[in-house]
């Protein structure tokens, strides 16, 4: 039996109903960063204007609903990487939107976990952003690389799953202080050696 999101995805939805998706997914934005994994559904659908009973048609679970705004906010962050990637050196583009990357996940409890079991639960669309993510990173890496500026040997994957740790962090000045230090060390670790010096 497939997966109730690629059923979803494969109709396409009427503009009554795409708004209310949208609404929903607006409303639970708004609400995730402070609820997290206890966003209370009733507590969007009221948020966004509409009944539970339409919240339940489009988002069958809580899962289901965090999971499509992580999706949704992951691929406009993927896309964000191609414009630092058109405007900016490679290096200064990597740079960026690891940050960029790194300061989002703080704020959505959660992400975190669902990445590092994307690999195992066969969920199409947590699969999907999954893979969006980690295609971003490969091109900025590829860019930076080929600019001499990071190691070719390192993939988007061992990035993101090396970054996951600080997602687990509060939305606090404190963790973002820490954040940032764990991306300055992703990033040196990414870098060339200096000239003369091989990596073991």
């Amino acid at each position: 039996m497939e997966p109730t999101t690629t059923a979803a995805k494969a109709r396409p939805l009427r503009a009554d109903a795409r708004r209310n998706r949208d609404q929903l997914l607006e409303a639970a934005v708004a609400l995730l960063p402070q609820k997290g994994s206890q966003l209370s559904l009733e507590a969007v659908a009221r948020q966004a204007g509409v009944s539970i009973a339409t919240l339940y048609r489009h988002f069958p679970t809580r899962e289901a609903l965090i999971l499509a705004v992580h999706h949704q906010e992951m691929t406009a962050l993927a896309d964000e990487a191609g414009e630092l990637a058109a405007t900016l050196p490679a290096e200064q583009a990597l740079q960026r939107w690891l940050h960029r990357l790194a300061r989002y996940g703080s704020t959505r409890p959660g992400l975190g976990d669902a990445f590092r079991a994307a690999a195992l639960t066969g969920e199409e669309l947590l699969e999907q952003t999954y893979e969006v993510t980690v295609q971003a990173l490969d091109r900025l890496i590829a860019g930076a690389a080929a600019a001499g500026h990071a190691r070719s040997d390192v993939k988007g994957g061992d990035v993101l799953l090396a970054l996951c740790g600080v997602w687990d962090l509060p939305d606090t000045p404190e963790s973002h202080a820490q954040t940032d230090r764990v991306v300055r060390l992703l990033l040196d670790g990414l870098a060339t050696p200096p000239a003369g010096r091989s990596r073991k």
